[in-house]
């Protein structure tokens, strides 16, 4: 079942991915302090680090290396961090197959975390999903008329 919803997750995320490729350069990086992150750039490389911290490195066990937004000056190097999340999520789905609502522990900063795995993929989908929206309204702040990159359009 998490691998038939993340299908669904792709395929909004490939049309969101799509949109920002029609986005100028300068506008891909352009800071706005309304913005939790401040641009389009640095909210897709924070929802990738969020994948990574919680299912790369809590759930997996892989030790992870959080860059600085300033390396990643393109749309590409950003969708060469979601393909590093799409092998994540891929070893998890597998990892915790039938295993969805059985609970284990997950160090957050110190502190002992009980969650299934069905909660935790929830947590990092609808955060990524969060993003998105801020992206299209930062897109929309910017000029831009937003797609629908809903998961039923």
């Amino acid at each position: 079942m998490l691998k038939q919803q993340y299908d669904f997750i792709l395929s909004s995320r490939n049309t969101l991915l799509t949109y920002i490729g029609s986005i100028s350069e300068q506008d891909f990086l352009t800071n706005n302090s309304s913005f939790g992150r401040g641009s389009i750039r640095n909210l897709l490389v924070h929802i990738c680090q969020t994948y990574c911290a919680w299912i790369g490195e809590r759930a997996l066990g892989i030790e992870q290396e959080f860059l600085p937004f300033e390396r990643y000056q393109a749309l590409h190097d950003c969708q060469t961090y979601f393909n590093q999340v799409d092998g994540y999520i891929g070893l998890f789905i597998e990892k915790f197959k039938g295993n969805e609502l059985q609970e284990m522990e997950l160090n957050r900063n110190g502190e002992i975390l009980k969650v299934n795995p069905l909660k935790l993929f929830t947590h990092v989908t609808t955060h990524e999903f969060h993003h998105k929206g801020q992206i299209m309204s930062l897109s929309r702040h910017l000029g831009y008329i937003p797609i629908d990159a809903d998961i039923i359009r």
